[in-house]
């Protein structure tokens, strides 16, 4: 999928939103290992970063030529300051309508509204490649998402009180969250 978007900070720069494509190899694998240094409230650590950048840019290639699924890149004066990704589920017939979604923004950025802009374009992108529902699954302890995902409608169906085992606090309660995207 492509996407274009350029969008006004809180603090007057400029952000271009874009799907990222094979020229970004390098840029997302270190978009990703800064992010996921960050906060402890990703899915994974920067020393379980799988992919090279050559890789990466293959991934990003796919996602650009995909019908249905999207690399977001958020871009501030030239650097990659965040991403987002909706990636289906499945192919079977029963998943395909379900789409999942994931974030990450430089911590560096926080409180700008990237993250609002990149989930906003992100919904955006679901409901474009036609599907009914986008699901994301959340830290519990991480308040300030959980308010930026409500706050564009995505509702709490479940928790899983041991999703995810962190290095540093033990176990942390994930919210599993869905936003119907048709009526």
């Amino acid at each position: 999928m492509r996407y274009y978007r350029t969008i006004t900070l809180r603090d007057g720069r400029t952000c271009i939103l874009r799907n990222g494509t094979d020229r970004d190899g390098q840029a997302l694998l270190d978009i990703y290992i800064l992010t996921h240094s960050q906060t402890d409230y990703l899915l994974s650590y920067p020393d379980e970063a799988t992919m090279t950048a050559e890789q990466e840019a293959q991934f990003l290639k796919e996602r650009t030529e995909s019908a249905n699924e999207i690399e977001l890149l958020a871009e501030v004066d030239g650097i990659v300051v965040g991403s987002a990704g909706i990636g289906c589920l499945g192919r079977k017939d029963k998943v395909k309508h379900r789409a999942e979604f994931g974030i990450s923004v430089d911590k560096t950025y926080w409180g700008l509204g990237i993250g609002r802009a990149l989930t906003e374009a992100a919904i955006e992108c679901a409901r474009a490649a036609g599907y009914a529902q986008l699901e994301l699954e959340a830290v519990a302890d991480n308040k300030s998402a959980l308010a930026l995902y409500e706050s564009v409608g995505f509702e709490e169906y479940g928790r899983n009180p041991r999703g995810f085992r962190s290095r540093l606090t033990g176990w942390q309660e994930l919210v599993l969250m869905r936003l119907e995207l048709e009526g």
